[in-house]
């Protein structure tokens, strides 16, 4: 069964209505999507490929070799006839980008820098359409859930809600049965735009009980609904597990950039998502206190972590 793949063009012209009810479907129920024709240049997808690839190999490939995950698979294969497996560490070579520490981004690597803000920027700008299409799916007024994610503020102030990009490499595995390329688990944030590798597959999410591969398919931007959005909508859309196995051959490529809330936005079901006198499914939370117990229970079932966080 494939990942849905949505014509994102298609929101402006004659089949505008029918291709709102598909991306609402896919909300509902996939909580991923892939979109193409999304308005991001593939001249500036192609560079993106070809300056993360160079980064890892100039900046990053000797680090992961003396990482802790490659010593502990190397002492795990010393063992004669184990049976254990690598559970608190992820086959993962990671970091990240934002407008605060652009000053610490990759500088040996010609036209990382410069690439990367110019996508950041496009790929920020297709975050908040796609929020936009969510608000009006939902039946809220456009601009609902960017104005929630940064604190209440309006369009004319100064933005608040937090816009990283994960930019990450998973080698290849010498034993790919011990040890997760990243561990399941849902987003906390809000809207993630995953720009993956379109050669090596390994994402997986988890669908009615059963693991599907989110198949590579050229410069399509993946979408997928983060435990923030569960919340605004009431449970409409939910956030949906996701995994990325290690494997044994090439080194899969994956960029993920996240709108999520200010750590100061409070985030609560949406008041016209209720029905009169119904309760909200979810509690209503300061941002910054759920990442707090999301750090602690990320790959541990969800529902408590609603639970868990101090209610405002």
């Amino acid at each position: 069964m494939a990942i849905p793949v949505i014509d994102y063009s298609k929101t402006e012209g004659e089949e505008r209505s029918k291709t709102l009810a598909e991306i609402a479907h896919c909300c509902e129920e996939w909580g991923f999507f892939q979109l193409v024709n999304h308005g991001i240049s593939e001249e500036l997808l192609e560079r993106v490929k070809k300056v993360a690839s160079e980064c890892y190999k100039v900046e990053r490939e000797a680090g992961f070799g003396e990482s802790e995950p490659v010593k502990k698979l190397k002492e795990l294969m010393e063992k004669e006839s184990c049976d254990e497996r690598i559970d608190d560490v992820d086959w993962e070579d990671v970091f990240l980008l934002t407008d605060d520490n652009a000053h610490q981004w990759p500088s040996k690597t010609a036209g990382f820098r410069e690439t990367m803000k110019e996508y950041r920027s496009e790929v920020k700008k297709l975050a908040v359409r796609v929020m936009e299409t969510m608000d009006e799916n939902l039946g809220l007024p456009k601009g609902y859930m960017k104005k929630a994610f940064n604190g209440g503020k309006e369009e004319e102030e100064a933005e608040e809600a937090f816009f990283g990009t994960k930019v990450s490499h998973y080698p290849p595995c010498p034993k790919p049965e011990k040890v997760a390329g990243l561990r399941a688990h849902t987003d906390a944030g809000g809207v993630i735009l995953l720009f993956q590798d379109d050669e090596v597959e390994s994402l997986q999410i988890l669908k009615d009980g059963v693991w599907l591969d989110v198949q590579p398919l050229k410069n399509a931007i993946v979408i997928n609904t983060g435990d923030q959005v569960e919340v605004l909508s009431n449970g409409r859309y939910k956030s949906v597990w996701h995994r990325i196995l290690a494997t044994p051959h090439g080194n899969r490529r994956s960029i993920a950039s996240f709108y999520n809330p200010s750590a100061e936005a409070t985030i609560h079901p949406a008041p016209q998502l209720l029905p009169e006198q119904a309760k909200a499914e979810y509690p209503s939370f300061v941002f910054g206190d759920y990442m707090s117990v999301y750090a602690e229970q990320k790959f541990l079932p969800k529902e408590p972590r609603f639970q868990a966080v101090k209610a405002v």
